[in-house]
């Protein structure tokens, strides 16, 4: 069987570690060029040349995903160096400030809404130039689980995994007859470094586990899986969706 993206160029954000790096590496595998891009400058060329040991073609270029000029340079050098903008998995985030509503800082509420929301919106922008002018693409944005509902304590980064969910379905509502499809992955709690940087110790990590029907955290491996399919040609006539990977976490 052929691999599924030969002779397509990815682009990936927070590529550096967590789901990011499990899809850019499952991207290469399946054959497609790949564009990593990370603020973590040591651990993205590790990928980075970890994909390159694969025999495959990837390049690492740093860019915070909250500075609307820098995504529009890092698309710019994508296609500068592969020819072209297949497919973006805009997956950059932070779990950020954990207080309730009325203890939030506004500087804690502005920087998950700038790294978690704003930052798909310039993505989207400047990757669906790009992708009009080839006359296809297919873009997934990394919402959440908490796309769907709350978890107390997490106010901004539910509002932004939300906002997110939105801004795919317009994007598919206005540019999917133009040959760009636009989808969304919910994963639930999953077991990526994201965690350890939030505090959750090993036993915080079991009560966490203990939420998903399936009784234990998701891999970044299986969320990959589900980002390729809407990457790929196999997903051809499906846009504007949202897709939770999450042990049955929704469906409590």
């Amino acid at each position: 069987m052929g691999k599924q993206l030969t002779g397509k160029v990815a682009l990936v954000t927070g590529a550096s570690s967590g789901i990011g790096k499990a899809t850019a590496i499952l991207y290469a595998q399946e054959g497609a060029k790949v564009m990593l891009s990370d603020i973590d400058e040591q651990l993205g060329n590790e990928v980075t040349e970890e994909i390159k040991s694969m025999g495959a073609e990837a390049t690492f270029v740093r860019a915070d995903v909250a500075m609307p000029t820098e995504m529009e340079d890092l698309v710019q050098k994508t296609v500068a160096r592969f020819g072209s903008l297949d497919i973006a998995f805009n997956n950059a985030g932070i779990g950020g400030e954990a207080k309730p509503i009325g203890e939030m800082s506004v500087e804690g509420w502005n920087k998950v809404i700038a790294v978690n929301l704003s930052s798909v919106f310039y993505c989207m922008k400047y990757q669906i130039q790009q992708m009009l002018r080839q006359g296809s693409g297919a873009i997934v944005n990394n919402s959440s689980i908490l796309g769907q509902v709350g978890f107390a304590n997490s106010a901004a980064y539910v509002a932004a995994k939300h906002g997110v969910v939105g801004l795919t379905k317009n994007a598919a509502l206005e540019y999917s007859a133009s040959g760009i499809r636009v989808n969304a992955v919910g994963p639930a709690f999953i077991n990526t470094p994201l965690l350890a940087e939030a505090g959750i110790d090993q036993q915080a990590k079991e009560a966490l586990a203990r939420l998903h029907p399936i009784g234990r955290l998701g891999e970044a491996e299986e969320v990959a899986e589900l980002v390729l399919w809407l990457s790929s040609a196999k997903a051809s006539f499906v846009t504007g969706s949202y897709y939770a990977v999450d042990g049955a976490y929704l469906a409590q």
